[in-house]
């Protein structure tokens, strides 16, 4: 007959293979409390927190995050409306960037390639100025922003946002809700590493729901890249130019 601790491990582990997704511990600690209602929450915790190094079923492919091992290949990658589009959401996400969360004075929606360079055209920029009653002045901030509908490929919006980093004071990564925990995982914490913004958002035009997991943090940008910013913005799109540095 199992013991109590194997009773609740053998418990977890069925669990973990009934969500081929994986688990947060805390989900998980809920649910084995909810199949052990007479075991206390210490009994539990103290059976199951080193799960991995126990059983070669079970391991951990992102900090806090608990799978079967095995179920990899059964996960599917989250599907997209064929109908929408990453500039659907260059709006409404220029419009929360200065309006809900703060972080900029102006912003517009540019994207696409209209300034012909590969990863030189942010989807949202925004510029952060002081106001003329603002007694104490401050050099504008440059606040670029990358948009994904697709959340198969994180890391490539991670190096779009990087590269943005020559000309912008900040910089955010905006990805669907529906990314994979383990991609979160890793790109939350790439964006922590670096200083980039990271917020989430739902694939609905009408309400996208943004939301920020992390505050892109201030840099100084390379003066020279922003200014050949600013300039090729002139070229190609005046009005924006107009609203941003006019």
């Amino acid at each position: 007959m199992p013991t109590k601790r194997e009773s609740i491990r053998n418990k977890a582990i069925e669990i973990l293979k009934n969500n081929p997704k994986g688990m947060r511990w805390a989900e998980l600690q809920k649910l084995l409390q909810t199949e052990f209602p007479d075991m206390s929450p210490n009994t539990i915790t103290g059976s199951t927190w080193n799960l991995d190094t126990v059983s070669d079923k079970v391991y951990k492919p992102s900090r806090g995050l608990w799978k079967f091992r095995g179920l990899e290949l059964e996960e599917e990658s989250p599907s997209i409306p064929t109908s929408l589009r990453e500039e659907d959401f260059y709006e409404s996400f220029a419009d929360w960037i200065k309006t809900e969360l703060g972080e900029c004075t102006e912003s517009v929606a540019l994207g696409g390639k209209s300034m012909n360079k590969k990863w030189g055209t942010p989807d949202v920029v925004g510029i952060y100025r002081p106001g003329k009653r603002d007694i104490i002045q401050f050099n504008p901030e440059i606040l670029s922003a990358e948009i994904k509908v697709s959340p198969s490929d994180p890391i490539t919006a991670f190096g779009q946002a990087i590269a943005y980093r020559l000309f912008s004071t900040k910089v955010y990564i905006v990805e669907p809700s529906t990314i994979s925990p383990a991609d979160y995982d890793r790109l939350e914490a790439l964006c922590l590493l670096f200083g980039v913004g990271l917020v989430l958002f739902d694939l609905d035009v009408k309400k996208p729901n943004y939301s920020i997991r992390t505050r892109a943090q201030k840099y100084s940008p390379d003066m020279f890249w922003a200014n050949e910013f600013a300039d090729k913005l002139y070229s190609v799109n005046k009005e924006a130019f107009e609203k941003l540095f006019g």
